[in-house]
């Protein structure tokens, strides 16, 4: 979910990184390729950003990571998704659906008639 300045709203990110580490390992722009992809452009990572999420991820102990050759055989590191990282992400999907619907019912409630 984006906020007014077309940045994802807090908790999103990680979110998303799981996700996208749930398919396999990804260095850090494959991440962000992966998010930019499936989201057909409409969500884009930050450098930054990403790469804090991740540190931030990997101290929680949901990722861990390892350095690696990317497909252009340059030296990057190379996240995975530990077991807690999987049962964190179920948990993270959960939620998230709990929320949007709620959200999805919120907006397609009728409005109050006015006197």
């Amino acid at each position: 979910m984006l906020d007014r300045d077309g940045g994802l709203l807090r908790g999103t990110l990680d979110l998303l990184i799981l996700k996208a580490l749930s398919w396999g390992p990804r260095h850090g722009y494959a991440v962000a390729e992966w998010i930019h992809d499936v989201t057909k452009g409409d969500l884009l990572v930050e450098e930054g950003p990403l790469y804090t999420a991740l540190h931030r991820l990997e101290r929680r102990g949901w990722v861990e990571a390892e350095w690696g050759l990317s497909d252009n055989n340059r030296r990057a590191k190379f996240y995975r998704l530990t077991g807690g990282g999987r049962r964190e992400l179920r948990q993270e999907i959960h939620m998230w659906e709990r929320y949007a619907q709620a959200v999805a019912r919120a907006i397609a409630s009728a409005p109050a008639v006015s006197g």
